[in-house]
């Protein structure tokens, strides 16, 4: 297509890229250390974690502004220590991404840690394996379908998120235009042509996330369930 400013696929990418890098190493950490421990307030810690999969996208983003904005908590500080502003930045739209994808990362690895064997762990504790080995040797292997699928689904989050973004990093084109806010905006303008450009990318994008994931998935559990008829 002629003349089209291809920026919103890379900034799509780039925002997804890093938000689902960050989702993944704190939901597996939250999740292991959840699934191992039970203390006073867990509930409600954990209903705060899955909170952004119910509310509408903009009260999500509506509530980050007020943390991110230049009167917030977190948005003062950063402007007085560091002359520094997330709002109208890309680095919001990783905030936000962040926020309304964690919650598909955490419930998948719960699901995956939670299903897993304690006894394998046990036995592994028993032979002298420090903590970390055990995590790294047999918890992180035998959950990793389930870590995948909640690495995918957050990737496929992030790249298509647009209430939370649009509050908090605002549309600038070139600085903070995503996919989903640039098809949003070209049909405001009424240039359809580009809408549908957009739309085409980031369906193919969606479709071809959830044909691998499924391919994965029936592989693996063929491969599965061939291990556990030997």
């Amino acid at each position: 297509m002629d003349g089209i400013d291809y920026s919103p696929l890379f900034l799509s990418m780039k925002v997804a890229a890093i938000s689902t890098s960050i989702v993944f190493l704190t939901g597996v950490y939250f999740a292991h250390l959840f699934t191992r421990k039970s203390f006073f307030g867990k509930s409600i810690i954990e209903s705060f974690f899955m909170l952004p999969l119910v509310l509408p996208p903009t009260v999500v983003g509506f509530a980050l502004l007020v943390l991110f904005g230049k009167k917030g908590w977190i948005g003062s500080w950063l402007l007085e220590w560091f002359d520094f502003q997330v709002v109208f930045t890309w680095i919001g739209a990783v905030i936000a991404s962040i926020v309304v994808s964690f919650p598909l990362m955490y419930q998948s690895a719960t699901a995956a840690f939670g299903s897993l064997d304690s006894r394998l762990e046990n036995a592994a504790r028993t032979m002298g394996a420090s903590e970390w080995r055990v995590f790294w040797t047999v918890a992180f292997p035998l959950a990793w379908p389930g870590l995948l699928a909640g690495l995918v689904l957050s990737f496929a989050r992030g790249l298509g998120e647009f209430g939370a973004t649009l509050m908090l990093a605002g549309f600038i084109p070139g600085k903070t235009d995503t996919i989903p806010m640039a098809i949003y905006f070209a049909v405001e303008s009424g240039q359809m042509e580009q809408a549908t450009f957009w739309v085409v990318i980031i369906v193919a994008l969606g479709f071809s996330t959830i044909m691998w994931l499924n391919w994965w998935s029936k592989r693996n559990m063929r491969r599965f369930s061939t291990d556990k008829s030997r």
